[in-house]
């Protein structure tokens, strides 16, 4: 890749008490709580933040009435706690869910374990069941079930957030706010171990090749599935691997007309649970569960995989019109489990434990096994009492479900007079930036290239990317386009889009044509990459019926 666009400082010999490797949303989560406590902290990521597992995830912000399910009781009350907090502090971010858990007669759960396990969850997340028009949207979705099949369905509310990509941008901002020193595109090459201590990192930034050399007194290993890999290369012997992979996979599929808004908990085709969730204007579907110990970075979405959640789905809604033709592409990612090669893999604990590495001759390094979106917050603080720093829990404010900010539509109206942008602007900008909305219209005033749209199908601007660049770590067009602004993540996004969104951010952040052409050639491999074409990605064309 060419030069970026702000350089870099340097980081040779430089010194921190903490380094964090990893930039999805555990180590951004523990680089923040660092930098928050008065640490130096430095955060390092080989590829993008929230490139790797968290943009692959099934973006639900959950209790887990699944662990409920396997009596972990204390995860559940620690998933719902998180759940609250999330709710309250990122509005705009994680958004109250209802959920349908539909089961058919065939199923091995008992309706009343159901209705005695999801009691309790409600009882455990104080959630107040029965919301007008939950009933409402129960009965519209049992009138898409096959009629021949008797089914028990349940509501219950959970939460999403629809673009954990935007949490991680906004856990990087206040993490560099509060003094932490953040680069993505590095490598870690190795971590330095002297008299059976980590004592810091070389790395190799890959944009421009330089390798630097940083010291600290504590090395965090939060890269997730990318974990052993770290030891191997550090030549830390931890005995047996501490992830076991586990491939999750969804596609991604048009929204049919009168289609639930509510997500669906369900059986697949084999019993195993799966979702069905309204994302994006579109449904995700997912996930599976495959035992997977090859590179991470090149994980794909197998062709049966494809089949077999395209045949859950219509065997779920038999009357709806689908075929591998609706599905707008499917993605892949791996679940950093604890490694547990006796066990299948849904019977794994999804419980993140911390890997002192003390006894393989590395003190002062710890490595971070499993997580979840959820729990990122709640891990962080764990890490830092692990490394010895004090840390207070979130509290929580009492609301009513009923609760609505009267400012809120005042906010989207200042924010678009601030930008000199259209409602649909300022209210996009509103739902991905909340209270720094106003940071991101500012640069909307400064030129009418700034407040183009990046393309005809989004009321997203110029600004968010030029935002993207100047203020949240973007460096590449990948950077924005998939994660900062990601829109092209959308059911609408085509090659046409690509480039004109390409074209106008290069005019207005200075790029050359040369520069233009790099990045847009770039991006179109990587979003090639993630979200894979299901014809491509070998799926059969014979009736999923």
């Amino acid at each position: 890749m060419s030069t970026q666009p702000n350089p870099r400082p340097p980081l040779d010999n430089q010194r921190f008490h903490v380094i964090v490797i990893g930039g999805g949303i555990n180590g951004v989560a523990i680089a923040r709580e660092c930098a928050r406590a008065g640490r130096r902290t430095l955060l390092l990521e080989q590829h993008d933040f929230a490139a790797g597992t968290t943009s692959r995830s099934t973006r639900i912000i959950h209790g887990g009435l699944r662990y409920l399910e396997h009596g972990d009781i204390g995860q559940v009350r620690e998933s719902l706690r998180e759940r609250q907090w999330l709710l309250q502090r990122y509005p705009n971010l994680v958004h109250p869910l209802q959920f349908l858990l539909a089961l058919d007669g065939n199923s091995r759960r008992s309706a009343l374990a159901v209705r005695t396990g999801l009691w309790l969850y409600r009882k455990m997340g104080n959630d107040q069941h029965g919301a007008d028009g939950a009933l409402t949207e129960q009965a519209r979705f049992e009138r898409l079930l096959d009629a021949d099949r008797h089914f028990s369905v349940f509501s219950f509310d959970d939460a999403q957030c629809e673009f954990p990509e935007r949490l991680v941008a906004e856990w990087l901002v206040e993490a560099i706010e509060a003094g932490a020193v953040a680069r993505n595109h590095t490598q870690v090459v190795s971590v330095q171990i002297r008299n059976g201590r980590a004592t810091g990192v070389s790395l190799r930034d890959q944009l421009s090749g330089k390798e630097e050399r940083v010291e600290a007194t504590w090395i965090i290993n939060a890269t997730g599935p990318w974990a052993d890999g770290i030891c191997h290369t550090s030549n830390i012997q931890t005995g047996h691997p501490m992830v076991g992979g586990v491939r999750g996979s969804h596609i991604v599929l048009s929204k049919f007309a009168c289609a639930p808004q509510a997500a669906v908990y369900t059986e697949a085709v084999d019993g195993r649970p799966i979702f069905v969730i309204p994302w994006n204007e579109q449904l995700l579907v997912g996930t599976t569960e495959v035992p997977d110990d090859n590179d991470p970075g090149r994980v794909q979405p197998a062709a049966d995989e494809i089949d077999y959640l395209l045949r859950s789905f219509v065997h779920l809604f038999p009357r709806v019109n689908v075929s591998k033709d609706d599905i707008h592409y499917a993605f892949a990612g791996v679940r950093p489990l604890p490694f547990s090669p006796k066990k299948n893999p849904s019977a794994v604990s999804r419980k993140h434990y911390l890997h002192d590495h003390i006894t393989d001759g590395a003190a002062q390094m710890i490595s971070v096994i499993g997580g979840k979106l959820t729990t990122a917050a709640s891990l962080a603080r764990e890490c830092m009492a692990k490394i010895g720093m004090n840390t207070t829990p979130p509290t929580l404010a009492i609301a009513s479900d009923s609760d609505i900010d009267p400012t809120l539509e005042q906010y989207v109206v200042d924010v678009a007079a601030a930008g000199a942008i259209t409602a649909d602007a300022a209210r996009g900008i509103v739902e991905w930036y909340g209270r720094r909305a106003l940071a991101v219209a500012g640069k909307a005033r400064c030129s009418a290239d700034m407040r183009a749209p990046l393309c005809p199908h989004t009321s997203h601007i110029v600004a968010e990317a030029a935002y993207a660049f100047s203020n949240e770590c973007a460096v590449t067009l990948s950077d924005v386009l998939l994660r900062r602004v990601p829109v092209a993540l959308g059911a609408c996004w085509s090659a046409a889009c690509s480039r004109e969104a390409s074209t106008r951010i290069g005019a207005a952040i200075g790029w050359n044509e040369k520069r233009t052409v790099v990045e847009l050639e770039a991006f179109e491999r990587e979003r090639d990459a993630f979200l894979r074409n299901a014809s491509r990605a070998g799926a059969t064309r014979a009736d999923v019926r």
